[in-house]
């Protein structure tokens, strides 16, 4: 099975993490401040790459995107991220999922430009939809069901597209 990594962001971003239990050790540098200064190295890495698109010719980049993106799963390993607080309106900023960067690549060739790219997500009420918008009033809808599979990850079924 592929794997897809995707980075979505809430605005405004706010990690949920589980404090550090109380040592003696003091030290300078604390999760949140790791946090904060691996997130920003992503959104750097990202930041010229047009929510993928110029990643998928470029390995090396890629590869520097995974990694960061790994360090960051690292440091929040210990974080619930499939509680109530997934639920709410994501913007994407990158992905290496194909389908999705074919239709904002090709949207010119029908006359529009894609817009933002969301994924609205409720876990009280198990689902998540994809959302790719062409302004001003075009839509690619995708419905699915999700499961949460544990603390960190949740399982999803497409049940439906619209355009």
């Amino acid at each position: 099975m592929a794997t897809c990594r995707c980075l979505l962001l809430l605005a405004p971003f706010k990690p949920t993490i589980i404090p550090p239990k109380p040592t003696s050790k003091i030290t300078c540098s604390s999760i949140t401040t790791q946090s904060q200064s691996a997130k920003q190295h992503l959104l750097t890495l990202i930041s010229d790459q047009h929510r993928g698109l110029k990643t998928q010719n470029d390995p090396v980049k890629r590869s520097s995107i995974i990694q960061a993106i790994d360090a960051m799963a690292d440091l929040g390993k210990e974080t619930v991220t499939t509680e109530d607080s997934l639920s709410a309106t994501w913007r994407l900023l990158w992905t290496t999922e194909k389908e999705q960067l074919f239709i904002i690549e090709k949207a010119p060739l029908f006359g529009t430009q894609a817009g933002d790219v969301l994924q609205v997500i409720d876990v009280e009420k198990r689902t998540l939809n994809n959302v790719i918008t062409f302004p001003p009033d075009g839509v690619f809808f995708v419905r699915s069901s999700i499961e949460v599979a544990s603390s960190q990850r949740v399982n999803f079924r497409y049940f439906s597209v619209k355009i």
